[in-house]
C-alpha cells in the first residue's frame, strides 16, 4: 500500500541508489540506438550549488531522460572545472589561517596542496548534482586538469603556436593587483560605486591660461602624456599645439587635437594616459605618444612618481596627491558622482585598469570567420534564436585573447626560454622553445645551441644556475653562447592558461581527444548544449571555434540559451538584498521534484524567470495531487494490465481520457524536442491536474461504485493506463515521485519490467480519437464550469443543493443530459437536473452549447442584496485599477521606484482588472 504522503527525504536516495546500480545512467548499453549526447557546462571544483546550476541542471536532465526514453544510447558527460583564480584563493585562504603563504611554500609545494584540497574538499557539487537528480554518466567524470584533458590542452597550445596563431606580445590587460595577474575583458565585472570628479587645473605654458581636465583617478595623471581637445573646440583650439604642465610631476605635455575628445561632455578636454586606459592608448597610437607606466604590480606607485609617493597603494596615493593639489589650489571643484567601477568577477578587487605587460596572445580572427559561417549555415542553431545576434556581434568584432594567467594553479604554458648575451651577461632570450614534451624541446634546443640543456621550473632556480653558467663562459667571438662547460639552462614559463582555454575543448577532450576513440566517433558531434547567456562569449563562441580548427566539425547543433533566475517579485538576487535562494534549502523543505518542476515551468524561452519559496512549495503541492491520484487508483483496484489496449475502449468516458492522454503526450513530446520546457512542463501539468485529477477520477466514481461490473473494469484498467503515461510523461521532470509510484503501484503484481528511467516513452499517436466522446464530455465539464462558476460568484452556500433548468436544448443535449445526470448533480452539488421551456423568476443564466442554463437561486440568496454587493465590489475594484493607473502613469514614480516595486504595482493592477472583469459578468447574470 501506498503511503498517505509522499516523503523525499526517505525516498530520493534511495531511488537514486538504485538508479546507479542499475546502470541506466552509462551511455553504450544500447550499441544498434541513435546516439544521443549532452555535456555538462562544468561546474568549478570549488562551487555550491546555487539556483542558476539548479536549473541549468534540470533542463539538462530534463532532456537526458526524455531521450533516453526514447530508446536512444545517451551519454550525459559530466565532469567538473580546475577554476583557476576561485581554486587558488581557496586555498590561499587556508594557507593564511595557518600563518602559511602560497610564496613561502613554492610552487611545487603549493600546487600539492590545491591537489590534496580538491581531493579532500572539492567537487562537493558533484554530490549536490545527485541530490537534484542528474542522470550523468558519473562513471566518465571528467576534470580539466585531469591527464587526459591536459594532454588535449598540450596539443591544442603547442598546434596552434606552430601554426603562427599563438604568440607573445605586450598590450595593456585588465590587472588584477591582488592575485597580480591579468584579467580577461570578459571576466571585469562592473560595480555602481559612489566616488568622486575631480577637476584639476593644468597650467599652459607660456600663457597666463589654464587647461581643465576631470578625472576619476587622479593619480594617473603622473602618466599622462597629453591632453586632448576637440578640433572645434571653441573654448580650447586655440591652445592646441602648445604645452601643459602636469602638476605634482613638473612635466610638459602637448595640447593635441583629437576627436575623442567630446566638447559636450565634462570639461570638453581629457587627458590622455596611455598606459592606463584603452581608449587613451589608442590615442596615444594615432599621435605617437609615449605610454608611461607609474604603477607596480601590486597596485603601488613604481620610481616614476614623485618619491613621496613612490611605494604608496594607489587609492593611498590618490588622498595623498589630491591633499597636495587643493593645498596649492589645483583642484578647481569635486563633483561627487556614482560610476561603473570595473572589479574582478572572482576576487572583488577593484581592477587595475589597464597595465601594459608581455602576455600570450590567441589570435583567435582566423577561427572566427569559420565559426560564424558555420551558424550562418546552420550547422549549430541557437534556441532561442534572438541570442544568434549576440553571437555575431561579439565574433565580428573579436580581439585577440589573451590566454595567459600569472597564477600557479592551472595548465602551465609549455614553453621554455633559452639565453642570450647582452653586455657581456648571459641572460634569457627572446628565443623560445614550444613543444610536447621535454624531450621534445631538449631536441629543438640542442640542435639551436649545438650543446645539452637542462630544465628549470622557476626564476629562482634559473638564476642560481645561470650566475653558475655565467662563471664558466668563455666569449667566442661569433657573440653567441659561447664555451660554457655545463648545459646551457632553460627557463619554464612560469604562467598558466586561462581557465577557458581547456573549457573550450570540452565537447571532444572529455570524450577522449587527442586520442581516436569509439566515443568521440560515436557522440561527437554532441547534440545540444544548454547554458546561460552570460557565457556565450567566454565558453560557447570558444568552443565553436575549437571544435571547428581541431575536429573540423561544429561541436553541437543545438545550443539552448537560458536568461536569469530572478526572485518571486522580478528581481535580481544578491546577498545584499538578501533575496538569495539555496536550492538545497528548497530540497530539503519541498523536494528535488517540486524544486525541478519549478524552474521547468519557469523555463520560457527569452523570459527571465521567476523562482522562489511559494512557487516552490505550490509544485509540492502538484506532487501530492499526483500521489493522492494514485493512492485513489491503488483503493480502486486500478491495476496495471499488460494486455490492456486502450484503442478497445467503449465506454465515453474512456475513449475521451484517451484521447486527451495521446492529445496531452503529443503536446509534451513536441515541447520536449523544441526545448520548451515551460510549455512541456505546463501541458502535463493541466493535463495532470485538470483533466486526469479534476474530471476523469471524478467522472468515473460512479462506475467505480456500480454495479456494471464490465463497466468497472474497463474504467479500472483505463485509468491505471493513464496513470502509467502520466508517470511516463512526469519522468524527465519529477523523476523521484514518478519512479517511486512506478514501483509501488503494481507492488501487489508481478514486478515491472524495468525502471521507470528506463521503459520507452509514450507514442500515442496512432491511437483512434473519439470527436463525439470528446465533444460529450467537454460540454459535461463546460455545464459543470458553469454552475460551479455561479455558486462561486453568487456565495451560494457549499452545502446547498440547487436546482439546473436547461431551455432551447437540442436532442443530442437532452441526450447527454440524461446520460451523464448522476455526475452532473453530483459535481454541480445539484438537487435536480432537467429541461424546460422557460426559467422560474429568479435565475442566474448562462450559456453551454446552443442552450441556455439557468439556475432558480432565488430561494437561496437575496437578489437585490447581491447585486448590491456585486456592484459595491465592481466600483472596489474599478478604483483600484485608476489608482494603480495613476501611479504606473507618474514618471516621476516610474523612474525613482525599484523595479519589484513597479512589478508589484503592475501585478495588483492586472488583479483588479480581471475581478472587475469577474464581477461585470457575475452582474449580467443575474436575471
Amino acid at each position: 500500500m501506498l503511503d498517505k504522503t509522499f516523503n523525499p527525504q526517505e525516498v530520493e536516495s534511495r531511488i537514486y541508489t538504485a538508479w546507479v546500480k542499475s546502470g541506466a545512467f552509462h551511455m553504450g548499453r544500447r550499441p544498434d540506438a541513435e546516439p544521443f549526447c549532452i555535456v555538462i557546462p562544468p561546474p568549478n571544483v570549488t562551487g555550491r550549488l546555487h539556483i542558476g546550476h539548479a536549473l541549468n541542471n534540470t533542463l539538462q536532465d530534463a532532456v537526458t531522460r526524455f531521450q533516453r526514453m526514447r530508446g536512444k544510447d545517451v551519454l550525459w558527460q559530466p565532469g567538473m572545472d580546475h577554476a583557476g583564480i576561485a581554486t587558488q584563493l581557496v586555498v590561499e585562504r587556508q594557507l593564511a589561517e595557518k600563518q602559511q603563504s602560497r610564496v613561502g611554500m613554492g610552487r611545487e609545494k603549493f600546487l600539492e596542496a590545491v591537489w590534496k584540497w580538491k581531493d579532500e574538499s572539492g567537487g562537493a557539487i558533484g554530490e549536490q548534482l545527485r541530490r537534484l537528480g542528474a542522470s550523468a554518466d558519473w562513471s566518465r567524470e571528467r576534470f580539466t586538469m585531469d591527464e587526459g584533458l591536459s594532454r588535449a590542452v598540450l596539443k591544442v597550445f603547442v598546434e596552434l603556436h606552430r601554426q603562427g596563431l599563438i604568440y607573445k606580445d605586450k598590450r595593456l590587460v585588465n590587472w588584477d593587483p591582488r592575485l597580480q595577474t591579468a584579467v580577461s575583458d570578459l571576466e571585469v565585472e562592473s560595480i555602481e560605486m559612489k566616488g568622486s570628479l575631480w577637476h584639476i587645473k593644468y597650467a599652459v605654458e607660456g600663457t597666463d591660461e589654464i587647461i581643465i581636465v576631470a578625472t576619476t583617478r587622479p593619480e594617473t595623471m603622473l602618466g599622462d602624456t597629453a591632453i586632448a581637445v576637440h578640433p572645434e573646440n571653441e573654448k580650447y583650439k586655440h591652445l592646441i599645439g602648445k604645452q601643459a604642465r602636469i602638476p605634482l610631476a613638473d612635466r610638459l605635455i602637448p595640447v593635441i587635437a583629437d576627436e575623442y575628445a567630446d566638447p559636450e561632455k565634462g570639461t570638453g578636454a581629457v587627458k590622455i594616459t596611455p598606459g592606463h586606459d584603452f581608449n587613451d592608448f589608442e590615442v596615444g597610437k594615432r599621435h605617437g605618444l609615449a605610454l608611461i607606466n607609474i604603477l607596480n604590480k601590486d597596485g603601488t606607485l613604481n620610481e616614476v612618481a614623485p618619491e613621496k609617493y613612490r611605494g604608496l597603494d594607489r587609492f593611498v596615493a590618490r588622498k595623498a596627491m589630491v591633499a597636495d593639489l587643493e593645498e596649492m589650489g589645483l583642484i578647481d571643484k569635486i563633483e561627487p558622482i556614482t560610476h561603473a567601477v570595473p572589479h574582478d568577477e572572482k576576487t572583488k578587487t577593484v581592477v587595475l585598469e589597464p597595465y601594459m605587460t608581455e602576455q600570450w596572445y590567441l589570435n583567435v580572427k582566423p577561427l572566427a570567420e569559420r565559426a560564424l559561417k558555420a551558424v550562418e549555415d546552420g550547422r549549430t542553431k541557437f534556441v532561442p534564436e534572438n541570442w544568434t545576434g549576440v553571437y555575431y556581434n561579439w565574433l565580428r568584432n573579436i580581439q585577440p585573447w589573451c590566454i595567459s594567467r600569472q597564477l600557479w594553479w592551472g595548465h602551465q604554458i609549455p614553453a621554455w626560454y633559452g639565453m642570450e648575451l647582452v653586455d657581456g651577461k648571459l641572460q634569457l632570450s627572446r628565443k623560445i622553445f614550444v613543444g610536447l614534451s621535454e624531450d621534445e624541446v631538449r631536441t629543438e634546443a640542442e640542435a639551436y645551441y649545438g650543446k645539452s640543456v637542462a630544465f628549470f621550473a622557476t626564476q629562482d632556480e634559473w638564476g642560481d644556475a645561470s650566475a653558475k653558467f655565467t662563471n664558466t663562459y668563455v666569449e667566442p667571438a661569433d657573440k653567441s653562447v659561447g664555451n660554457i662547460s655545463n648545459p646551457i639552462p632553460l627557463l619554464r614559463d612560469e604562467d598558466v592558461l586561462d581557465t577557458w582555454f581547456s573549457s573550450a575543448l570540452w565537447p571532444f577532450s572529455t570524450l577522449g581527444w587527442p586520442d581516436d576513440t569509439a566515443e568521440v566517433k560515436r557522440f561527437y558531434p554532441t547534440n545540444v548544449l544548454i547554458t546561460g547567456f552570460d557565457i556565450i562569449f567566454f565558453w560557447v563562441a570558444r568552443m565553436i571555434m575549437m571544435g571547428l580548427h581541431f575536429m573540423d566539425e561544429v561541436p553541437f547543433k543545438t545550443v539552448y540559451i537560458h536568461n536569469r533566475v530572478l526572485d518571486e517579485k522580478g528581481v535580481k538576487m544578491s546577498k545584499t538584498k538578501g533575496n538569495v535562494i539555496d536550492p538545497l534549502e528548497l530540497i530539503d523543505l519541498y523536494g528535488a521534484d517540486a524544486l525541478r518542476f519549478t524552474v521547468c515551468l519557469a523555463a520560457g524561452q527569452s523570459k527571465d524567470m521567476r523562482i522562489g519559496p511559494s512557487r516552490v512549495e505550490t509544485n509540492r503541492n502538484f506532487a501530492t495531487k499526483l500521489w493522492n491520484a494514485a493512492r485513489f487508483c491503488e483503493m480502486n483496484g486500478c491495476e496495471t494490465r499488460p494486455n490492456f489496449d486502450p484503442a478497445e475502449v467503449t465506454h465515453t468516458i474512456n475513449k475521451w481520457i484517451v484521447a486527451e492522454t495521446a492529445k496531452a503526450a503529443a503536446e509534451v513530446t513536441e515541447n520536449l524536442e523544441a526545448l520548451r520546457f515551460n510549455d512541456a512542463a505546463g501541458a502535463a501539468y493541466r493535463f495532470v491536474w485538470d483533466v486526469y485529477c479534476d474530471w476523469y477520477l471524478e467522472f468515473i466514481k460512479p462506475l467505480l461504485n456500480g454495479t456494471d461490473e464490465g463497466a468497472k473494469a474497463e474504467a479500472r484498467m483505463t485509468a491505471a493506463w493513464v496513470r502509467d503515461t502520466v508517470l511516463k510523461l512526469l519522468h524527465p521532470f519529477m523523476p523521484y515521485i514518478t519512479e517511486e509510484l512506478w514501483a509501488r503501484t503494481v507492488e501487489h503484481l508481478a514486478p515491472r519490467d524495468s525502471l521507470l528511467i528506463e521503459t520507452p516513452w509514450p507514442d500515442l499517436s496512432a491511437l483512434p480519437v473519439s470527436e463525439s466522446a470528446t465533444a460529450e464530455m467537454q460540454w459535461v465539464i463546460a455545464l459543470v464550469q458553469g454552475v460551479r462558476s455561479i455558486r462561486s460568484e453568487m456565495n451560494v452556500p457549499p452545502s446547498a443543493k440547487i436546482a439546473l433548468v436547461l431551455k432551447e436544448a437540442s436532442t443530442q443535449t437532452k441526450e447527454r443530459l440524461d446520460t451523464h445526470h448522476h455526475i452532473i448533480a453530483t459535481l454541480g452539488r445539484l438537487s435536480t437536473a432537467a429541461t424546460a421551456d422557460a426559467f422560474p423568476q429568479g435565475s442566474a443564466q448562462f450559456v453551454v452549447g446552443e442552450a441556455v442554463a439557468g439556475l432558480p437561486l432565488g430561494d437561496v440568496i437575496d437578489f437585490a442584496k447581491e447585486r448590491a454587493r456585486l456592484e459595491k465590489e465592481l466600483k472596489k475594484a474599478e478604483e483600484e485599477t485608476a489608482r494603480f493607473d495613476a501611479k504606473l502613469g507618474n514618471e516621476q514614480f516610474v523612474s525613482r521606484a525599484p523595479e519589484d516595486v513597479l512589478q508589484e504595482q503592475r501585478d495588483k493592477r492586472a488583479e483588479a482588472i480581471a475581478m472587475a472583469a469577474r464581477l461585470k459578468e457575475a452582474l449580467t447574470r443575474l436575471a
